[in-house]
């Protein structure tokens, strides 16, 4: 009798819904979903692009070795300590499977990323849920939950899907008090758009414990060349670099990464305009009535009175072409998150919500 059965957990997951892209009916449509850049991946890349198709018949670079050698200038870190995955989702995935397993706790917060949860339950690990304060996350109740078996600790800062960031002061006071064996993951998807913010990687140079995942997804426009990388300690890589597949990362996106971490005058202007149509966004959506707190990303969340008011404003978007994302899934049933797109586009979001509130 044929008797397979998965690993421990794996039947835990739900499956990961990533956010739409089309409208049933609808040829038209304004998809602010998934917190994409509106303005796209840098021209420099898109003809790095097109270059690298002169060489698809040949098999990517095992060690990544000159995008390792340009993030390690951009960032000014050791390229040893850098290694680089099909978006951060892989570098996450690679340090549950290294670094836990049953037994073994893996510690996120309430509204943290899905795949901190998904990626524990794959390495059969316990996923533990800690409460935040005001939606952003409370390090005193982190601190709280850890215990012997805490082998990893997530936290997204700024953080998806709240856009909410704690400061660089707890996160140092957090790496300082958890247990020994145990790892702070900081996620840095967002980072670039924070004002003198490193991600936490000045403190990853000097800690041990402490290790910090990026990704070309978001403000270098990349999302569908799936590229992301991690920094830390030189033990830490070298068991990650273990685990990794050799060819993990395609011709195209090697040569379009390492393109767009060089064009950082495109990472400069696409920051400063996300952030002038953030800070208006959200003021917009205050004045129209819905409370909305300060963002450090390239989305926003506003909060409606209750779940049912958020169903209905998300289907009365759709009417109207637009795609926005509903984040039941992360606790907050009462809220929408939607990406900046460029100002325009927001101003005729902001103009239809309005519609919508005054019925």
């Amino acid at each position: 009798m044929v008797n397979i059965k998965p690993q421990p957990g794996i039947m835990k997951i739900d499956l990961y819904e990533g956010g739409a892209s089309q409208l049933s009916g609808q040829d038209q449509v304004v998809k602010l979903s998934s917190n994409e850049n509106p303005f796209g991946p840098s021209p420099k890349a898109v003809e790095a692009y097109s270059i690298s198709g002169k060489a698809l018949h040949r098999y990517p670079s095992t060690s990544h070795g000159h995008l390792r050698e340009a993030i390690s200038i951009i960032f000014d870190l050791p390229k040893e300590n850098i290694i680089c995955g099909v978006g951060s989702d892989e570098i996450i995935s690679l340090l549950c499977q290294t670094f836990s397993g049953q037994g073994d706790e893996v510690i996120y917060t309430e509204h943290g990323f899905a795949m901190y949860k998904i990626s524990a339950l794959a390495a059969s690990a316990h996923p533990v849920v800690v409460k935040e304060k005001n939606r952003t996350a409370d390090i005193k109740n982190i601190i709280e939950k850890c215990s012997e078996k805490t082998k990893l600790i997530f936290i997204a800062n700024p953080n998806n899907p709240t856009g909410t960031m704690i400061n660089y002061n707890e996160i140092q006071e957090l790496a300082a008090k958890i247990p020994e064996q145990t790892l702070l993951v900081l996620d840095g998807a967002y980072a670039e758009y924070v004002d003198n913010y490193d991600g936490g990687l000045q403190l990853a140079k000097n800690s041990n414990n402490v290790f910090v995942t990026r990704t070309f997804s978001k403000i270098y426009g990349l999302g569908g060349m799936r590229v992301g990388w991690g920094f830390g300690s030189k033990s830490v890589i070298d068991a990650l670099q273990r685990v990794r597949g050799p060819f993990n990362l395609s011709v195209p996106a090697l040569a379009v990464a390492e393109a767009a971490i060089k064009d950082q005058d495109y990472v400069k202007k696409c920051k400063e305009e996300n952030n002038a149509t953030r800070d208006w966004f959200i003021s917009s959506l205050r004045k129209s009535g819905l409370a909305c707190d300060n963002s450090f990303t390239n989305f926003v969340l506003p909060r409606f009175k209750n779940q049912s008011q958020a169903e209905l404003c998300d289907q009365y978007l759709q009417s109207k072409g637009f795609i926005v994302r509903r984040v039941d899934g992360y606790n907050l049933p009462d809220s929408l998150r939607i990406t900046v797109g460029n100002r325009k586009t927001c101003e005729r979001l902001v103009n239809i919500i309005d519609e919508f509130l005054v019925g």
